[in-house]
């Protein structure tokens, strides 16, 4: 990174007011040319509140901003494309039903007076894929390509622009490890060509992988910048969360005790239950009081072995025992009524409903159960709503905001609490703590096992096969949508010996395909 004298942004003195909140608070940010900087903080720390600052979407209340040395003041996307910025979200907000180049291209097709040149527009899409070594046909539609794909044309729709300033929002949180390492080469040549690049990932290894710089922010104050060199992990850790390192292990580490007897009681049996192509037969147990792991790579068959368990998708094969009795749900409701309820993977499209309440979120569990015509007295749904927001600590604590204002962590511990208003007895968790932060996920992980030492049992899915091995009490490994393996704590359980597993049944296939 060659820092130069002069930020290619500066803010100073950054604040930013909603109703009844005080989002950010004099926050300062500088980003150079040529460096990646991540901005670091927990869920609410104010991260996307100041990139809505510097992209125009939310107003200061005090600050001021400077753009290549010049003062800046942006009304909205438009006036910050004009100054040079960028923004690549999370959620790839591109139009899949039409093609790649006309997704790169949009509002910047080359014309011919009143018409678009579509042979030059394609041309010119063309090699901005080629800049980002996309070896994909222009007149393809975009969704029939991977999110990893699809995650690289929205960076070349930004680089039409010229921009100099390219913000990523969380943009790993759906690759796998092959195309995260394709995609920090890419931009590792972006940051090369002199772009200035604002990263944030709740990645630690990732952040310290690719950035030069982090700022870190904390309840929307400024806390410091430093570069990367210059903050090892444990300071990093502490910066952001407002509290010493071993005290989040000790929170990690409650899972230990739910690691301890377990009873032997049966909850949930799965014998040579599969769906289709989704996922193979398989066979599973979970016992009261355990957490049991399902690991494996993206598209490995862990969520579709979930759905299973959960009733949420009917197997067209094997039987579904429920404390000793077969199960057939003719719905999720039905299991729900049994005691088991299934957190999804994709929080905002399925989870959440964005315009309801905090409140109305957590009830909609309980009331489904007791059916439209029994709605949940007031005064117990304040008491349900109050426990729940108190426990999982909530934030803001407004029974009655929108949980589409909410941080990401704030909405998945809303998540939770729904499914621990019906007291469930087996709770099935895909990918809870995705993309929160580091103090967030610590207390999930703790609220996990503690849930376990109270006797609920529960299934839990992960990518991060370190939070996978720490929680869980055995794993069962997926692979090609096929059950491999269950590995247990009692011997030896750890990263290694899950991926060794995966692979030495990849070594398996091979040798079996080439002896053919």
């Amino acid at each position: 990174m060659a820092e130069n004298s002069t930020p290619i942004v500066q803010m100073s003195g950054i604040s930013v007011v909603f109703p009844g909140v005080r989002a950010l608070d004099g926050v300062d940010f500088r980003l150079f040319p040529g460096e990646v900087h991540a901005l670091m903080g927990e869920n609410g720390a104010g991260k996307s509140t100041l990139i809505k600052a510097l992209t125009g979407i939310n107003s200061l209340a005090a600050g001021t901003i400077t753009v290549n040395g010049q003062p800046y003041e942006s009304n909205g996307p438009e006036d910050a494309e004009a100054a040079g910025i960028a923004t690549v979200y999370q959620e790839v907000n591109l139009c899949g039903n039409i093609t790649v180049a006309e997704n790169i291209m949009l509002g910047h097709e080359i014309r011919r007076g009143p018409t678009i040149n579509w042979r030059a527009t394609r041309k010119a899409a063309a090699e901005q894929l080629e800049r980002l070594h996309l070896n994909i046909d222009p007149r393809s539609q975009l969704s029939s390509h991977t999110i990893a794909v699809q995650q690289l044309c929205a960076i070349a729709r930004a680089l039409v622009t010229n921009a100099r300033v390219l913000i990523l929002d969380e943009p790993t949180s759906s690759l796998d490890r092959d195309e995260v390492r394709d995609l920090f080469q890419i931009v590792r040549e972006l940051r090369d060509d002199g772009v200035a690049i604002l990263f944030v990932s709740h990645f630690l290894d990732q952040v310290y992988e690719i950035s030069d710089r982090m700022t870190v922010l904390r309840n929307g104050t400024f806390i410091g910048e430093k570069m990367k060199e210059d903050l090892p992990r444990r300071e990093l850790i502490e910066m952001m969360v407002g509290r010493s390192v071993n005290e989040l292990s000790d929170i990690e580490h409650a899972a230990d005790d739910a690691a301890g007897d377990i009873e032997h009681e049966t909850v949930l049996s799965a014998d040579g239950v599969g769906r289709g192509n989704a996922v193979h037969p398989f066979d599973l147990k979970v016992r009261k009081g355990e957490i049991v792991g399902l690991a494996g790579l993206l598209g490995s068959g862990r969520t579709e072995a979930a759905r299973l368990l959960a009733g949420i998708d009917k197997p067209d094969s094997g039987t579904l025992t429920v404390d000793g009795t077969p199960k057939k749900f003719a719905a999720p409701l039905a299991a729900l009524k049994m005691g088991i309820a299934y957190s999804t993977e994709d929080r905002k499209g399925n989870g959440i409903i964005g315009d309801l309440s905090v409140r109305e979120n957590i009830a909609l569990a309980l009331q489904s159960i007791r059916g439209a015509m029994r709605p949940i007295p007031r005064a117990e749904l304040d008491a349900i709503v109050e426990k729940f927001m108190n426990a999982l600590d909530i934030n803001p604590r407004n029974p009655n905001a929108l949980i589409k204002n909410l941080s990401g962590g704030n909405q998945q511990k809303v998540l939770l609490a729904r499914w621990l208003a019906i007291e469930p007895s087996l709770l099935v968790l895909d990918e809870p703590t995705r993309g929160i932060d580091v103090g967030a996920k610590a207390e999930i992980q703790g609220l996990v096992a503690q849930l376990a030492t109270d006797g609920t049992s529960i299934v839990f899915i992960s990518s991060e096969l370190e939070e996978v091995v720490r929680l869980c009490r055995k794993v069962a490994v997926m692979r090609d949508r096929e059950m491999i393996a269950t590995l247990d704590r009692s011997e030896r359980l750890d990263q290694d010996l899950i991926l060794e597993t995966i692979a030495a049944t990849v070594a398996a296939a091979d040798g079996e395909t080439n002896n053919g």
